[in-house]
């Protein structure tokens, strides 16, 4: 499948803003079943500054500055991506989840995409007793590490309740596990210190999911979202689950970004300088290769 993504984020200021200092991680990833075939980004007003970077963990985010006074900001990421993923292996499938455990922390690899960076406590998910006794109804002895984590992800989907204005970007881990609700946000946070519990090495991935319109019903612009899931080192390899929707990730899966929570990985994220409110909206669409004909003309994408 061939996907156009559009994620414009637009701020405007009460008062000038006279400095800003923005990161940028708009650019969806190459590999593990996904082809970026173009990529642009447009910023208003034009920064001072802009260079591209990488971090540790292979992110690519863009550092940009503004020192000019300004009353509204936005970002336009326009991209084209081909995924096409293998079919997820049968839930029970692979090695015994405490073989896994064990070999993650007995391995000398520390690389950016080692598994064992994504074991330990992380700024927006610590281990907590409460969620790590949750997690240990999946994990009887023997079973394996996928099918533990793929049970986790079906009683949290049937669990939690996903709800917009439980919480915010801002919730503690803790506060969102005792509600039992919020966002795709909080399930992934929830699902990865579960998994960290248990000794398996989680990750936060950020991206998009491809929604389909009511039948009978056109595609609103700007109606889709930023989605998060989870990717589980199984002892093989990375395999993604979404807690949110309680399915393994496919090719209606886009990846952005992955890092040990949201913290690492937020699209758009820095400093501004100035005293006035501000009001942040955020517009998405993520559209297959046979509906883009209802694209504007003047989305024509750059490499």
């Amino acid at each position: 499948m061939i996907y156009t993504l559009r994620h414009r984020t637009t701020y405007r200021y009460g008062k000038p803003v006279r400095f800003a200092r923005c990161s940028l991680r708009l650019k969806p990833q190459d590999g593990e079943g996904q082809s970026v075939l173009a990529s642009a980004v447009t910023i208003d007003p034009s920064p001072t500054t802009a260079v591209m970077r990488r971090d540790y963990f292979g992110i690519e985010a863009v550092a940009i500055t503004l020192d000019v006074p300004h009353t509204a900001f936005s970002v336009e990421a326009l991209s084209t991506v081909r995924v096409e993923r293998p079919a997820p292996p049968p839930p029970e499938s692979g090695p015994p989840w405490e073989r896994v455990r064990d070999a993650v922390v007995a391995g000398r690899d520390l690389g950016g995409r080692a598994p064992v960076h994504f074991l330990f406590p992380s700024a927006r998910v610590p281990l907590l007793p409460d969620v790590t006794d949750y997690a240990r109804l999946s994990f009887s002895p023997g079973r394996s590490a996928y099918g533990a984590a793929h049970d986790l992800m079906l009683r949290i989907g049937a669990d939690f309740r996903f709800d917009s204005k439980a919480t915010t970007v801002h919730t503690p881990l803790s506060e969102s596990f005792a509600l039992r609700a919020g966002v795709c946000q909080d399930f992934a946070h929830v699902m990865i210190a579960a998994l960290r519990g248990m000794g398996l090495p989680a990750a936060y991935v950020s991206g998009y999911l491809r929604t389909v319109p009511p039948p009978g019903r056109p595609r609103l612009r700007g109606a889709d979202a930023s989605h998060a899931w989870v990717a589980v080192w199984c002892g093989e390899g990375w395999l993604g689950l979404d807690p949110t929707n309680g399915v393994p990730v496919r090719d209606d899966h886009i990846v952005v970004a992955r890092g040990r929570d949201y913290g690492d990985v937020a699209p758009v994220d820095g400093i501004v300088s100035g005293s006035g409110k501000q009001r942040l909206k955020v517009e998405v669409d993520v559209i297959p290769d046979t509906e883009t004909q209802g694209l504007d003309q003047g989305l024509a994408l750059v490499s």
